[in-house]
C-alpha cells in the first residue's frame, strides 16, 4: 500500500517544488493551501507523513501543529516543520508545539527523499493507529460480550428467583391468616421468617441493578447515572450533587458502559474508604472528549498507598484505558479525593 503525504504550504511554488521532488518516488501526494484546510484534509486522509510550512497567513504551521496533536487521530503523526528561519528559538517553539523534526528551506532533494522514505517505511503511525483501532474493536465485543451474560443473569435473578421469592411471601402472608389466633411465638416466627424473605429479595433488587441497571437501556446515560445517584443517597444518607450538562450526544454502548461502572465503583470506594460528608459529580462534554468528574471532601490517601488500600482504583484505570479514555486521580488526606475519567470523542466506536 502506498504512503500518503500532506505538503502544506501557501506559497504554489514551494508545493509544486516539494510535488516534483516526491513524484515518482512511490508516494500519493496531497496539497493543502493554509492551516484550515490541512486540519481538515489530515482529518479526512489520515496520511503517513505531514510537510508543514511555518510562515502561512492566519494560522502559521506551529498553530496548525498544536491542532493537529490536540486531535487524537492526528496525535501521532510525523511532521516535519519546513522553515527558512535559523532561529533557534524558532526549533524551540517547533518541537514545543509537537513537531518530530525540521528541514530548512530551501529543501535538498537528496535530504527530503531520504527523511521521507525512513518514516513512511517505518509507518510507525499507521501501525500504531490500527493496533489501538483492533484493540477498541476487541474491548468493545469484550464489553459487549460481559454485558450480555451480565443481562442473562440479571434476567434469570429477576424472573426465576424474584417470582419464587414473591410466591413464597405470599403463602407466607395467607398462613398467617388462617390461623385465627396463632400463638405468640409462632407468630413471632413467621413475622421474622417475612423479614428474612423480604430483605433476600432486596438484596437481589440491588444485584439485577449492578448487573445490568434498566435505566440505563430505558432511560440513557445521564438519567440513569442521576437515578442511581439518588438511590445512592437514599441508601447511604450521603449527600451527593450530580451535574451534567443539558446537551448530550448518543454514545457506543462501550462508552455509557464505562462511565456508568465508573461511576458505581468509584462511589462505591468512597463509602468504603473516604469517610465523606458529600460527593460531587459532574459529567460534561467538551469539543474533543467526555469527561467523568467525582470529588469527595472525605479521608484521601497518599499515591503511594494505592496498591496497599486495595480500593479497585486500578481496575477502573484498565476499564477507562481500554475504552480509549484516561484516568486521572488527585488526593490528599486533608482535602479528599478527585477522581476524573476522560473518553476522546474520536475514538467513539
Amino acid at each position: 500500500m502506498k504512503s500518503t503525504i500532506l505538503i502544506v504550504d501557501d506559497d504554489y511554488l514551494a508545493r509544486e517544488t516539494l510535488s516534483a521532488i516526491l513524484d515518482g518516488q512511490g508516494y500519493i501526494l496531497k496539497m493543502a493551501t493554509n492551516g484550515t484546510e490541512a486540519l481538515e484534509i489530515a482529518q479526512e486522509i489520515r496520511p503517513d507523513l505531514i510537510l508543514l510550512d511555518v510562515m502561512m497567513p492566519e494560522m502559521d504551521g506551529f498553530e496548525v501543529c498544536r491542532r493537529m496533536r490536540a486531535l487524537p487521530k492526528l496525535a501521532e503523526v510525523p511532521i516535519l516543520i519546513l522553515t527558512a528561519l535559523d532561529n533557534p528559538m524558532w526549533l524551540v517553539q517547533g518541537i514545543e508545539a509537537g513537531a518530530d523534526d525540521f528541514l530548512t528551506k530551501p529543501i535538498e532533494r537528496q535530504e527530503i527523499i531520504a527523511r521521507a522514505r525512513t518514516i513512511t517505511r517505518l509507518n510507525r503511525y499507521r501501525t500504531l493507529l490500527e493496533q489501538r483501532e483492533d484493540l477498541r474493536k476487541m474491548t468493545a465485543r469484550v464489553v459487549s460480550a460481559q454485558e450480555d451474560e451480565r443481562k442473562r443473569i440479571s434476567r434469570e435473578l429477576h424472573d426465576d428467583l424474584g417470582q419464587a421469592l414473591t410466591t413464597q411471601m405470599l403463602a407466607l402472608h395467607n398462613l398467617q391468616k388462617e390461623f385465627s389466633a396463632p400463638g405468640e411465638a409462632l407468630h413471632e416466627r413467621l413475622d421474622d421468617f417475612h423479614g428474612q424473605i423480604n430483605n433476600i429479595y432486596a438484596r437481589i433488587q440491588r444485584l439485577v441493578q449492578d448487573l445490568r441497571p434498566p435505566a440505563l437501556e430505558a432511560l440513557g446515560l445521564i438519567d440513569a447515572m442521576q437515578s442511581y445517584c439518588t438511590e445512592f443517597t437514599r441508601r447511604t444518607d450521603l449527600p451527593l450533587i450530580f451535574d451534567a450538562d443539558e446537551e448530550f450526544s448518543d454514545f457506543s454502548n462501550l462508552y455509557e458502559i464505562t462511565l456508568y461502572r465508573t461511576l458505581q465503583e468509584a462511589l462505591t470506594n468512597i463509602v468504603k474508604h473516604a469517610q465523606a460528608k458529600k460527593v460531587w459529580v459532574e459529567l460534561s462534554m467538551e469539543e474533543e472528549k467526555i469527561t467523568l468528574t467525582i470529588q469527595d471532601n472525605g479521608h484521601g490517601f497518599e499515591y503511594n498507598e494505592l496498591d496497599i488500600k486495595g480500593m479497585g482504583l486500578r481496575g477502573l484505570k484498565e476499564r477507562l484505558l481500554l475504552a480509549g479514555g484516561k484516568f486521572i486521580i488527585s488526593s490528599t488526606k486533608k482535602r479528599g479525593t478527585i477522581l476524573v475519567a476522560e473518553l476522546p470523542l474520536e475514538a467513539k466506536i
